[in-house]
């Protein structure tokens, strides 16, 4: 799953579960915040594997580049992750459209000469051509490459880490049944690749890797899917309620449910 700046939660040991039952363990997880991209409501109930790269470690050095002196973070969600990656160039700015995340990053980034910047994901950004030196973001919704060319300088960089293709989708499956071949492409690194080729971009750096994650209760995977919207479109408990009931039953005889993340760490570089 996403999860925060901070590492990712230890699991709990077997048997360890919360004791509540399934009502309890839902109404718990709907009653809990999802603004922001702060994970740790799930210590103990959920585990991710992290990438080897370590994307804020990576970001903090890219941001402390003498030579880079506007940047760009965008779709900054609730800014924990640049937060924790300064100190920033002499301009710094940060994109974010949904309000609760808006709020939240105002509040976290401003203190810290973070410009937030309230704006549609979609083009255009509300910046002039080749305005900054580098251009970050961690797990963008949509990449608008030709958006991201066109506000970089020459010579200047894309940094970004993505969800990579046919993520978590053992649990959008259980939800939704089987997936098909065009949504299974879907921010496939060779595609994108190809996307940031024909914006004029040269990639630089492209890695990918697959990530083992496991639900330890009902009430982790209710949260997940309230806070993670696109894993299965238009959930509601309600709607979903027997296959909740299913899953529930699942965990509790069989154990954690385990599905998997891709991400792609990503460096794009407009030609001088």
């Amino acid at each position: 799953m996403p999860h925060s700046s901070s590492d990712t939660p230890a699991p709990r040991s077997p048997g360890s579960v919360p004791e509540a039952g399934f009502d309890a363990l839902v109404a718990e997880a709907e009653a809990a915040p999802v603004d922001g991209w702060d994970f740790s409501w799930f210590e103990g109930r959920a585990t991710e594997e992290r990438p080897s790269w370590g994307y804020q470690r990576l970001l903090a050095g890219r941001l402390a580049d003498p030579a880079v002196r506007a940047a760009l973070d965008l779709q900054t969600g609730g800014g924990e992750v640049l937060a924790g990656a300064g100190p920033y160039p002499p301009a710094m700015a940060a994109t974010e459209s949904w309000p609760p995340n808006l709020a939240r990053a105002t509040r976290l980034l401003q203190p810290r000469g973070v410009v937030v910047v309230a704006g549609p994901e979609e083009p255009p950004l509300p910046f002039a051509d080749g305005a900054f030196d580098l251009v970050t973001s961690r797990h963008p919704a949509t990449v608008w490459w030709p958006e991201i060319a066109r506000v970089l300088a020459p010579g200047g960089t894309y940094f970004a880490q993505h969800v990579g293709p046919e993520t978590v989708f053992e649990l959008s499956e259980f939800f939704l049944g089987p997936l098909g071949g065009e949504v299974r492409r879907l921010r496939h690194p060779e595609a994108e690749r190809a996307q940031a080729e024909q914006a004029g971009l040269e990639m630089t750096d492209q890695r990918t890797e697959r990530l083992r994650m496991e639900f330890h209760d009902i009430g982790a995977v209710v949260h997940f899917l309230c806070k993670v919207v696109w894993t299965v479109p238009g959930f509601t408990v309600e709607a979903y309620r027997d296959k909740l009931r299913e899953l529930h039953g699942r965990i509790t005889t069989e154990g954690p449910f385990v599905a998997h993340s891709t991400r792609t760490l990503v460096e794009a570089r407009r030609p001088a």
